[in-house]
């Protein structure tokens, strides 16, 4: 017999015990940061909490090569139009493209006005051992997407190359017709297996993101802040204003679907693109929150939120913006408008094909600081800080995914209002993980059933 819980019996939703862990681990961060303990610092920090975060940020991205391929094969088949699939292809990516252009455009007018950076003294800043990386061209961005070897491109989780191999599956399956149907009905029982392994791993999340967040300040603390404070005031400004300005006007402009509703339902993606700083950790979250909990069908969400992670970086991009200007004011080069639109035009072709995973936006620098004469040696003076904001710009950077995501859908109505205007759904409880005792039963008995 199922137990329904009374009315009066709510317990902490999942998102809650997240937030309060997240504010835990803040605290015991700081605290432990500021006792600077060698016993500490090695059992405590750099063992207990460096192995529970690791294990679940490892449990996340075991999670996104399987969950994208199933779910993608999945929305393919749903579709049954490969027009359609161009259509949502094309719409996403310009949507794409068009709110990283927007972000670092922003951000760089905010940082010209402020003008973090001036008078800055660089006295004690250790700028040796940072390299550069060449940017690449756009003609080998795009040849890269296709893989030389699929078995590769799964085994070292390459986004683009593992999305356009299970669409061109996908479409070959389609023309299967009705031969193709016991294949899509086991993707389809394999896509369920892997949302519920999610709610498995979300489940221990809150314990993950105390230690994530507890190693991260204890580690940092807040003390590195003070130096490059007007950088870093500066940058986190952008990034909010871009957060519940820029991006939830797209969203109501374009789909007309209340920012109030969307940002409630999102929150707990941001929670853990904030905690692992990885939006590729975070895909399988970032699913869930615009399938189940705003109602985006399969098709369109199983293409538009894995290839966002991959080609969407309008917090990095914001980053890059305001380092550009900030470095720029403390070595004394006017760039001039020519080196700002270069700067952009930089952003948004790097951000094509880039994995999302922590620290990639200092790489993502050291090409457009190359681009337009900057010392890349410069990079020291924020690295002490790019942790902390690269967790804040990947919150950013989901956010943006499943904005395109619901617009996109909204566009080819392919979500469900009910759900969208529904606060419930969606949302995890301890019963999603109960097992029904006569359905293990018989799966008991199927299992040592004689073989005929």
């Amino acid at each position: 017999m199922t137990t329904v819980p009374r009315s009066g019996d709510r317990r902490m939703s999942l998102t809650t015990k997240i937030m309060l862990a997240m504010g835990l681990g803040l605290v015991f961060g700081v605290i432990f940061n500021a006792l600077d303990s060698d016993a500490i610092d090695k059992h405590l920090v750099g063992g207990l909490f460096h192995m529970v975060g690791r294990m679940f940020v490892n449990a996340l991205q075991m999670l996104v090569v399987p969950l994208v391929f199933f779910s993608l094969i999945c929305g393919v088949a749903g579709i049954g139009d490969v027009r359609i699939l161009g259509r949502v292809g094309g719409k996403s990516f310009g949507l794409y493209l068009a709110t990283t252009a927007t972000a670092i455009a922003v951000a760089i007018l905010i940082a010209l006005v402020v003008a973090p950076g001036q008078g800055f003294v660089m006295e004690g800043v250790d700028t040796s051992g940072v390299t550069g990386k060449d940017a690449p061209s756009v003609w080998d961005t795009f040849a890269n997407v296709i893989p030389r070897n699929p078995v590769a491109a799964f085994a070292s989780g390459e986004m683009l190359q593992i999305i356009f191999y299970t669409i061109v599956l996908g479409v070959a399956v389609l023309m299967m017709g009705e031969r193709s149907k016991p294949f899509v009905e086991a993707c389809e029982y394999m896509n369920e297996v892997m949302m519920k392994i999610v709610q498995i791993v979300m489940y221990f999340a809150p314990y993950g993101v105390f230690c994530l967040i507890a190693k991260t300040f204890a580690e940092q603390g807040l003390g590195l802040f003070l130096p490059v404070l007007t950088y870093v005031l500066v940058l986190v400004g952008a990034l909010l204003l871009h957060l519940f300005g820029t991006l939830m006007l797209y969203l109501k402009l374009l789909s007309g679907l209340s920012p109030i509703t969307f940002m409630k339902k999102i929150r707990p993606a941001q929670v853990f693109a904030f905690s692992t700083a990885s939006s590729n950790a975070t895909i399988p979250v970032t699913l869930r929150c615009v399938t189940e909990r705003m109602g985006v069908n399969n098709s369109v969400a199983s293409f538009t939120v894995p290839f966002g992670a991959t080609i969407n970086m309008d917090g990095t991009a914001i980053m890059q913006g305001v380092a550009t200007v900030f470095l720029a004011n403390v070595y004394g080069i006017d760039l001039g408008l020519g080196g700002y639109m270069t700067v952009i035009a930089m952003a948004v072709l790097a951000s094509i094909g880039t994995a999302g995973v922590p620290g990639v936006g200092l790489v993502m620098l050291t090409m457009v600081l190359g681009q337009v004469g900057l010392p890349i040696e410069g990079i020291a003076l924020i690295l002490g800080v790019d942790r902390l904001m690269d967790m804040i710009r990947t919150a950013v950077n989901i956010t943006g995914d499943a904005v395109v995501t619901t617009i996109v859908a909204k566009g080819e109505g392919q979500i469900d209002m009910a759900v969208f205007q529904n606060p419930d759904a969606g949302v995890i409880s301890d019963e999603d993980l109960h097992i029904d005792p006569a359905q293990e039963a018989i799966l008991a008995r199927a299992a040592h059933r004689p073989a005929k």
